[in-house]
């Protein structure tokens, strides 16, 4: 029962923090150790952002089957590669390239050290204060449909540093996003659209790690907090999507700044472990 009560904490955690600049990755490693529930493992973080990416298909739907549904017709159809839609399936695929082949490469690393709370606390920071610049000197004009191949990369390649805990999948895609001059929603619907084949990829591969004995929750609690992130996410996507039509990332910014200092200041004074 406690691990099971455990496992909503940690979904509703997952949901709230998966689409805010915040990063999931980062909450998910230190509010269990600030709890005294230990590191619940790279596995299970992997495994309940399923959930939240099945928010993403959800809320996305007429999108994702209207970019899958032209990119397919296209590759038959030479009228239709030219087409926004056809272009955005393949500058999805071509973007989660850099985090796929990273993820594969620097497996142990990414689950051994890149989970040091050192590590996690720094990058928090770091990346809150490059959000900030982003959002400060990008312009609002860019749109979806002038984005290029060589943006798509650029945006995979940023993706791909939420692979360190403490980056943030879509606060890494935003900033890229801003810096390249996109408006807000269209960085942030971009970086949602981008992560869904590298967090469902990345939690259906470690699927066969949750019975390990090295894990602290089994199927159970990873159940349960993968349906209740998916409940949360969704909301939250909802939400933010309103809130950055109309105000900047600010707020994320100093939360990043002060939760990052934080962790570090209790790394350092012993109440955390690293």
């Amino acid at each position: 029962m406690v691990e099971l009560l455990q496992a909503v904490v940690l979904g509703i955690i997952q949901g709230l923090t998966e689409f805010l600049p915040i990063s999931s990755s980062a909450h998910l490693r230190i509010y269990p150790e600030t709890f005294g529930w230990g590191d619940p493992g790279a596995a299970f973080t992997a495994v309940i952002q399923i959930g939240t990416e099945l928010a993403v298909l959800l809320y996305f739907r007429g999108d994702i089957w209207r970019i899958a549904s032209t990119w397919v017709r296209s590759l038959v159809k030479p009228e239709l590669r030219g087409h926004m839609d056809a272009r955005l399936g393949w500058f999805i695929i071509v973007g989660s390239l850099p985090i796929v082949v990273l993820g594969i490469l620097l497996k142990d690393v990414i689950e051994n050290d890149f989970r040091s709370l050192w590590i996690v606390g720094t990058t928090l920071i770091v990346f809150g204060i490059v959000l900030g610049i982003a959002d400060k000197v990008g312009s609002n004009e860019g749109r979806l449909k002038e984005m290029t191949m060589k943006h798509a990369v650029m945006l995979g390649g940023a993706q791909a540093l939420a692979l360190i805990p403490g980056v943030s999948r879509s606060g890494a895609t935003i900033s890229m996003g801003r810096f390249l001059g996109y408006e807000r929603a269209a960085a942030t619907r971009f970086a949602f659209l981008l992560a869904i084949p590298a967090v469902v990829g990345a939690g259906l591969f470690e699927l066969k790690e949750i019975p390990n004995g090295e894990n602290t929750y089994g199927w159970g609690p990873t159940v349960v907090a993968t349906v209740v992130s998916f409940v949360v996410g969704y909301a939250a996507i909802a939400w933010l999507l309103k809130y950055v039509s109309t105000r900047s990332y600010a707020p994320f910014v100093v939360y990043r700044i002060l939760f990052g200092a934080a962790t570090l200041g209790l790394v350092a004074t012993g109440v955390l472990m690293a």
